[in-house]
């Protein structure tokens, strides 16, 4: 979530920019190297199809998934930085990597809504669980639009434009992924006890 808004922030900061204003985004302290990320061998899947799923598995299924959401964010963000210096260019391995990054997000994504959709919940799981696959999938459209967003900023602005943003997409997307929607996926990680690295719990 502060990813979320610590971008949103850039997006308005840039667009607030005049063409002739120089624009800096640093890299933070700690964030890996390139070639040091690794790509997470591990995303949710599941074959099952009109089953019924206990407890124990689901909480385990939300686990996985959450955690692999997570993990796969960290392993993108230092390209996100790296790609922020319009003076840095990516070799041919390294967007591989990022490209098979953003896949696996996708798959993470489809699997996990496809496993709650077509197979029975515990009670009490089914609104959670679409709220948290609503929230992650959300999220991870919101930070790549963002991304975007902010591509399309410092090329119009380079170029000595100025560049119009589309904040309807982005405001549209905020309705699911904000602080009030996170705290009711934590209040139910909580309650159920689902242990998970995500939303910084892992810290």
């Amino acid at each position: 979530m502060k990813r979320i808004f610590y971008s949103f922030l850039i997006v308005l900061l840039l667009s607030a920019c005049s063409p002739e204003e120089d624009i800096d985004v640093s890299e933070e302290d700690g964030t890996p190297l390139i070639k040091d990320v690794k790509i997470p061998n591990t995303i949710f899947t599941s074959e099952k199809n009109n089953r019924v799923i206990d407890e124990e598995e689901m909480k385990q299924s939300i686990k996985v998934y959450l955690d692999s959401s997570e993990e796969l964010d960290n392993a993108s963000y230092p390209f996100e930085e790296f790609l922020w210096d319009e003076d840095q260019e990516l070799h041919k391995s390294e967007l591989d990597k990022l490209n098979r990054i953003n896949k696996l997000v996708k798959e993470n994504d489809e699997n996990f809504s496809n496993y709650i959709s077509n197979n029975t919940l515990p009670e009490g799981y089914q609104e959670e669980s679409e709220r948290i696959s609503r929230y992650i999938t959300a999220s991870n459209e919101f930070i790549h639009e963002l991304n975007e967003t902010i591509d399309n900023i410092v090329d119009e602005a380079s170029d000595g434009s100025f560049p119009d943003i589309d904040m309807k997409s982005i405001k549209d997307k905020t309705r699911v992924v904000n602080g009030r929607e996170q705290g009711k996926i934590e209040e139910f990680l909580d309650k159920e006890n689902i242990d998970t690295k995500a939303f910084g719990r892992g810290d």
